[in-house]
């Protein structure tokens, strides 16, 4: 190729690129955009961040078998929550409810903290000792003074038991129109069938089944008063949680009484007592599938048992908060809802002073439905049948420890308990009617609260006793020989022989040597010793400094409002 032809091509690839940088469009410098800032996280968002991050160190496999858990111990409050949740509760809410409104709410929510503070006692007395507490104060107080607790624990027990014969008697008799004094008979025998089935030395899957149709009805008075206050006439949210705080209202005249009525009918006695016996074969459970008890055990091994650590560690954290949680959730709604239903329908109506369990089914009926009056009723009915059957148990577990009354039939411990709380509500309702039953309801509260502060008091001191809630870490070892000592077998001594007497703590012995040993010029002189067994290690459960002086607080608090409660009730001030 010439040099005229590369000279040629190279001209005409110079047009061609001149061309196109022509033709195409002037590039300009790209314009700088604004930063691509994302909003500040909200509060609300924040939170939710915090908690997924919390999630993702928190294992899924670990929250499950927690909630597991959890789940086995769900039931036994199932027991504890029904006794707060009784007729008596209905009565002194609606009372309460109908005089003052929302104001005694604050009485309701205080009520329930003392309630879990002193349940909360009486699971870890239960659980550490392995003994309930009718069982622990036979053991530690002289027998004048346990009668006298027996006969107050008893006297509150027929107390609770009046409550539910007089709400089941009310509810059968609005839900099926049945005389007031049928209803009452017909109390008698309402639950002696499932009764029937409980025994606390049973396994614990059976006992499990027992506790969860306990909750069932637990569960379905909890949904009637979700539905009444769905249904109820409108009311100022403020209003309602301004109740919740203390106020003068408090110190009105009757605010006192009914005050005492709402903490008797909450922190109920028996209930101290049941307590502290439910958690048992939850913790001889444990027991049984760490091989410290075996799985075939006896009612005397049940009686005699005595939890190892282990035991206790696992089950007084879950009884514990699982208490906590079913009285904040069940108990504390329940109450506070039959309280905020009375006051929104019943308060300046004509039926305040007059407000009983038959007035709140009549206005509910005119306020709001029938519909809804009978669902008040259907959850009444439930509250009686569910008391009844855990004060029967209650009573079971007072007889048995105070007295070693162990009836092995317990329809016939229920037949005396209910019978002896039939008559004076058979009595007063023949003589007054309905009005005789209201007034015998609300009596049958204040003197569970008078009762409350003589059974209180133990259950704090046993907390606080090292003797009681001390437990052994591990038993006591054999003695460890010195690796210089002859076995006894060679020389010829028995176990029989090997006595204090026989064998003094330093004896020298010449045992038979070999030819050998014998030529040896050093004198070989064994000492056999006789070590002392270690003493053996303890865990102490007893209440701390704090949780010792605030029991005795609560105590005393108790004591001087039923001593104000018992001067009122002489003065005619209720």
């Amino acid at each position: 190729m010439s040099n005229q032809q590369t000279a040629a091509q190279a001209l005409a690839g110079t047009s061609d690129t001149l061309q196109q940088t022509l033709n195409d469009p002037p590039r300009t410098a790209p314009t700088p955009t604004a930063p691509n800032y994302a909003p500040p996280p909200t509060r609300w968002q924040r939170a939710m961040q915090k908690l997924a991050w919390s999630m993702r160190k928190f294992p899924t496999s670990q929250s499950m078998a927690m909630f597991k858990k959890y789940l086995t111990f769900a039931g036994g409050s199932a027991f504890i929550c029904t006794s707060y949740i009784d007729p008596g509760n209905y009565s002194t809410d609606v009372q309460a409810g109908a005089q003052f409104r929302f104001h005694l709410l604050f009485v309701i929510f205080f009520s329930n903290c003392l309630a879990i503070f002193l349940q909360s006692l009486a699971i870890r007395l239960g659980t550490v000792s392995g003994r309930d507490l009718a069982q622990i104060s036979k053991e530690q107080f002289p027998r004048w003074l346990n009668l006298i607790l027996y006969v107050l624990a008893e006297a509150a027990i027929i107390a609770t038991d009046i409550a539910e014969v007089v709400g089941t008697a009310v509810a059968l008799n609005i839900l099926m129109h049945i005389p007031l004094i049928v209803g009452v008979i017909i109390t008698i025998l309402d639950v002696l069938i499932v009764l029937m089935a409980y025994r606390s030395e049973q396994s614990i899957r059976i006992i499990r089944y027992f506790e969860y149709g306990v909750a069932a009805l637990v569960v379905g008075v909890a949904i009637c008063f979700a539905i009444q206050l769905k249904q109820m006439p409108p009311t100022p949210a403020a209003d309602v949680f301004r109740g919740y705080l203390p106020s003068h209202h408090l110190l009105e005249s009757g605010a006192m009484y009914a005050s005492c009525g709402i903490l008797g009918a909450t922190v109920m006695p028996h209930s101290l007592y049941l307590g502290s016996s439910i958690v048992k074969p939850r913790v001889i459970d444990k027991d049984v599938r760490l091989g410290n008890v075996p799985e075939n055990y006896t009612s005397e091994d049940f009686d005699n048992y005595k939890p190892s650590v282990e035991a206790i560690n696992y089950s007084l954290k879950y009884s514990t908060v699982e208490l906590a949680v079913s009285l904040c959730t069940f108990a504390f709604f329940v109450n506070s809802a039959i309280l905020i239903v009375s006051g929104a329908t019943l308060y300046n109506n004509d039926s305040t002073n007059t407000a009983d369990l038959f007035s709140i089914y009549d206005s509910l009926k005119e306020l709001i439905s029938k519909g809804a009056a009978t669902l008040f009723m259907v959850a009444l009915l439930l509250s009686g049948q569910s008391a009844g059957i855990v004060c029967t148990v209650a009573g079971q577990i007072v007889s048995e420890g105070y007295l070693n009354w162990n009836i092995k039939k317990t329809w016939i411990r229920r037949l005396i308990t209910r019978t002896i709380a039939v008559v004076p509500c058979l009595i007063v309702t023949a003589a007054v009617g309905r009005k005789g039953l209201s007034q015998v309801l609300n009596a049958s509260q204040t003197a569970l609260s008078i009762l409350l502060p003589f059974l209180v008091f133990p259950l704090v001191y046993f907390t606080c006793k090292p003797s009681v809630m001390c437990v052994e870490v591990n038993p006591k070892k054999p003695a460890q020989v010195p690796q210089n000592c002859i076995p006894l077998q060679d020389l010829g001594i028995t176990k029989s022989d090997a006595g204090p007497s026989s064998l003094p703590n330093s004896s020298t012995l010449e045992p038979t040597f070999s030819k050998e040993s014998k030529k040896s010029k050093e004198s070989k002189r064994f000492t056999v010793t006789e070590t002392e067994e270690p003493e053996p290690l303890r865990v102490n459960y007893t209440n701390g400094w704090f949780v010792m002086i605030f029991g005795y607080m609560v105590w005393l608090f108790i004591a001087v409002l039923n001593v104000y409660l018992i001067v009122q009730l002489a003065m005619g001030n209720t």
